[in-house]
């Protein structure tokens, strides 16, 4: 993957959530980031008490303020969305996860909305600590920034409810109609599958493209395609959410888990904050190991593309 999902899914990823009657809303409901009596957190069902040593190794001005300024790009479903239109309180697999995090660590992750590609000059210029948004972790980034890396993630195949075509890998949209958003990764993906099928003698994927993920989607929906492609967190959100999670289903090929051509997504921080991060990847390791990560993942139908351990800077293009 390129930086982040391309950018017209925004809208279709809004569109969904309209088409879904708010299910992020229903879906999240107190249990998003819910104090206790004992200044504990409930994140996803999990109460998440403080670890004092990891508190203790934060940085001094961010233990001294109990907070870590977190940028972030809204909405970008289901990593980050607002809980009803127009109004500011936040909620997704990035605000659950930093809300743990936050707990683990004994201070509050601040999240503030700002626009993607003002997020990694803001962290350099010290109006946040750090970007919690579905960013791709690459060497050009690693350069001003450190990652702490949390998923890993790629292109993933939508079907119907029930799979009915039985699709299991890419290798099977051979000679089968399928849906994708124009001008995509996710496009040029099927463009090199196609290619792949034509190579094994069998017949080519007929490629059927779209403006919007959202129209991809109702041709899935009204059968005038048997698949559709899309980034695989959308695929899962999307039929987790869709009419109760009755519409569709994602294909789960055991050789791509995180979905095709999959890259890790990071927590950036700033470089002039090492125990920040020191301390964050340690919080995260230990939310991996009590199952926490796992739950906050399949919240939002994603739990493919969790890590199982905690890396930095794991990205390598």
């Amino acid at each position: 993957m390129n930086a982040r999902l391309p950018r017209p899914l925004l809208a279709a990823l809004a569109a969904t959530a309209v088409l879904t009657t708010l299910t992020a809303c229903s879906d999240t409901g107190g249990d998003t980031a819910s104090a206790v009596e004992d200044k504990r957190l409930t994140v996803a069902g999990v109460v998440i008490a403080k670890d004092q040593a990891l508190h203790d190794a934060l940085p001094e001005a961010i233990r001294t303020s109990g907070t870590v300024r977190v940028a972030t790009d809204v909405p970008y479903a289901p990593f980050e969305m607002f809980v009803a239109e127009g109004k500011p309180e936040l909620t997704g697999l990035d605000y659950d996860l930093g809300q743990a995090l936050g707990a683990k660590l004994g201070v509050k992750f601040a999240f503030t909305p700002q626009k993607f590609d003002g997020i990694v000059p803001a962290i350099q210029a010290g109006k946040f600590d750090a970007a919690m948004s579905a960013m791709t972790d690459n060497k050009e980034r690693q350069a001003v920034v450190d990652f702490v890396d949390y998923s890993v993630s790629g292109s993933g195949i939508m079907v119907v409810k029930g799979n009915p075509e039985k699709i299991a890998t890419l290798s099977d949209l051979c000679g089968k109609k399928v849906a994708v958003q124009a001008a995509t990764n996710q496009l040029d993906l099927l463009k090199e599958q196609q290619a792949k099928c034509k190579t094994a003698g069998k017949p080519e994927i007929d490629i059927q493209t779209f403006p919007k993920d959202s129209d991809a989607q109702l041709a899935l929906r009204s059968d005038k395609v048997v698949a559709q492609v899309q980034t695989k967190p959308a695929a899962g959100w999307t039929a987790k959410t869709a009419d109760g999670g009755n519409a569709f289903e994602v294909v789960d090929d055991p050789a791509a888990g995180g979905g095709y051509a999959a890259s890790p997504n990071g927590i950036a921080v700033s470089k002039k904050l090492p125990e920040l991060s020191d301390a964050v990847q340690k919080a995260l390791q230990a939310l991996i190991n009590d199952g926490t990560v796992t739950k906050i993942f399949d919240k939002y139908g994603v739990a493919s593309i969790a890590v199982k351990e905690a890396t930095k800077n794991a990205g390598a293009n």
